[in-house]
């Protein structure tokens, strides 16, 4: 069973780094105190129902999004996969350029 304060914590954590917001410009932005924002992102306090609606809404989010499974890991899934084809990219051109098999080659290409 998942623990809703720590899902609630991580998610506020995770999407308010992705704005480049700090905890004090999150609560200037839902009105309220910065110990109020520390004590949910650390599961001491739970917001009520229209403070999760004012944080979403500061957060650029939909309120069920605040109690997502893995919704960062969703947002940075185009990044990584465009990236992994990148690293393939290379390999594959670097056994080309040195007619390499790839047990013959450098265990790991570097640079990505």
């Amino acid at each position: 069973m998942t623990d809703i304060r720590k899902l609630l914590a991580t998610n506020i954590r995770a999407y308010r780094a992705e704005l480049g917001l700090t905890q004090s410009k999150l609560a200037e932005k839902v009105e309220t105190a910065t110990h109020y924002i520390a004590m949910i992102e650390g599961c001491k306090k739970f917001p009520s129902a229209a403070m999760l609606e004012r944080i979403a809404a500061a957060l650029e989010r939909d309120t069920p999004e605040l109690f997502a499974m893995n919704p960062v890991q969703d947002d940075w899934k185009e990044e990584i996969l465009f990236e992994m084809n990148e690293f393939i990219v290379k390999k594959l051109e670097y056994h080309r350029q040195y007619k390499t098999k790839p047990e013959n080659g450098p265990k790991k290409l570097t640079g990505f």
